[in-house]
């Protein structure tokens, strides 16, 4: 079996991966698991392996650390375990607009504060009144995101369905593509072959 430093090679990989899934424990991120349990996978195998492989041994650890850190990549990714596709995260302040919520702490004209349903890592913003005092546990909808953390809030209670309709449709446009305009193709005189 191989050494390094008169230690055995899969006895070294089997340390180094714990280490580095205590560190990946300590420290959230996916930073070290990959890793760690590819090395930790390694280490178990080489010390499964007979000793009369010699050097072949360092090649089938290698090749577990190849294959197992692969699938675990591919799973780590598939799975989300740490939530970093960031799916229920704003981009910008602007992205908040439409956003719906609700009161945690009354909103008037100076004060408040709304959780919002996907206000991203953290939903809880300052809020202030578009016209009246919203009392807590009211929905409301973001009506201007204010370029920070204090957005202009309105009571859904208040609001008609045709107007939320209507900033529905208005950001729907805003969002689209020109869309082709048949008509304008239809003013055009067809043209002749001059043969």
């Amino acid at each position: 079996m191989a050494s390094v430093f008169g230690t055995d090679l899969s006895l070294l990989l089997l340390l180094a991966g714990a280490l580095l899934l205590i560190a990946e424990a300590m420290a959230p991120g996916a930073y070290f698991i990959v890793l760690g349990i590819a090395l930790l996978i390694a280490g178990l195998v080489g010390l499964a392996l007979p000793a009369s492989l010699g050097v072949f041994s360092v090649v089938i650890m290698a090749g577990v650390v190849l294959a197992v850190g692969s699938v675990t990549l591919y799973a780590y990714r598939q799975f989300d375990f740490y939530g970093g596709k960031g799916e229920a995260r704003t981009s910008d302040s602007e992205s908040l607009k439409g956003a719906t919520g609700r009161v945690t702490e009354r909103v008037t004209a100076s004060e408040g504060q709304v959780k919002l349903r996907s206000g991203g890592f953290n939903p809880h913003y300052q809020a202030r009144a578009f016209d009246d005092e919203i009392p807590v546990g009211e929905e409301v909808i973001v009506v201007d995101p204010g370029g920070g953390n204090v957005l202009t809030v309105e009571s859904m209670a208040v609001l008609s369905s045709d107007e939320i309709d209507e900033e529905l449709e208005a950001g729907r446009e805003a969002t689209e593509p020109e869309a082709k305009n048949p008509g304008r193709d239809a003013d055009r005189e067809p043209e002749t072959d001059p043969a």
